[in-house]
């Protein structure tokens, strides 16, 4: 395998960055991870309009273009032959001191790994998952907004923990106000009364990629998306409720907090869901040639 950082292509066991890069010391930086489908590296320009807006969410001034960046990218699943995959693209602050102004990195670094993932097993999507609600909270989006995809994920991390002590892959957090922000590292969807329904920004959620995939599916099967605060109450009443993310796609959610969702088992609204979305990641991107 090979890895790019800042323009060279390193063997994996070479490449490095300093110890002083305020990514490793701080958590300052941004990032990005990208779906390979069929040689096609899954809406790749929309990846890398969200990682300009971070970084500009966090003053950070990118030296590339974004048609440098997708060359690279490209670049990197052609040296790896990854046809189908995942890609991690990294930018942080730079190499700097042991001081927190970022004054002091004048240089960003830029890394990009291109490989395979697989988050879950594989009758998560056949049979369902079930989630555990943890005590930890969902930052508040005026500390930091979920819009920014940062490298700061110790939140995430830290529900993540707890998810797996009590025995289960992934969870559900809420905000400070109680209303359900996201998974610990994936959006959530309810359906109910034929609407589908999902919480805005402003409750913690991320802006995904997928998320916004699955909106437009849904409009295209005609059926009514509503941005709205939701309890647990809500997610327990549902008729249906699945996942969605870069890395984990579209997996259904069947049980929270051992009450069981709708039928307890994956339902119609998101398997159409599903097949929608594994048409459209072979083509609705960029090819690698």
């Amino acid at each position: 395998m090979e890895i790019y950082i800042d323009g060279k292509f390193y063997p994996k066991a070479e490449a490095k960055i300093s110890v002083f890069d305020h990514g490793l010391l701080y958590g300052d930086g941004i990032f990005e991870g990208i779906r390979v489908y069929k040689n096609c590296i899954y809406k790749l320009d929309e990846h890398l309009e969200r990682l300009e807006y971070s970084a500009k969410g966090i003053a950070l001034n990118l030296p590339w273009s974004r048609s440098e960046i997708a060359e690279a990218t490209i670049d990197a699943c052609r040296r790896n032959n990854v046809k189908n995959g995942y890609i991690r693209l990294v930018v942080t602050r730079g190499e700097g001191d042991l001081g927190l102004s970022p004054r002091n990195c004048p240089t960003p670094t830029l890394i990009i790994i291109a490989d395979k993932i697989k988050l879950y097993p594989e009758e998560f999507y056949t049979i369902g998952m079930k989630l555990i609600t943890v005590p930890t909270r969902r930052v508040n989006p005026a500390a930091l907004p979920p819009m920014v995809k940062s490298l700061n994920y110790l939140n995430n991390i830290l529900a993540k923990i707890e998810a797996l002590q009590h025995g289960y892959h992934e969870c559900l957090l809420l905000n400070d106000q109680g209303y359900v922000a996201e998974c610990s590292g994936d959006n959530l969807f309810l359906v109910h009364r034929g609407k589908l329904l999902t919480p805005p920004s402003s409750a913690g959620a991320l802006v995904g990629i997928t998320r916004q995939a699955v909106i437009e599916i849904a409009v295209a099967l005609q059926l009514p998306v509503v941005e709205a605060n939701l309890t647990r109450y809500d997610v327990f009443n549902a008729d249906e409720a699945f996942l969605t993310g870069s890395a984990a796609e579209i997996v259904p959610v069947v049980e929270l907090d051992g009450r069981v969702i709708g039928s307890g088992s994956p339902g119609p609204v998101t398997a159409q869901c599903l097949k929608a979305y594994r048409e459209k990641v072979t083509h609705d991107g960029t090819l690698i040639t």
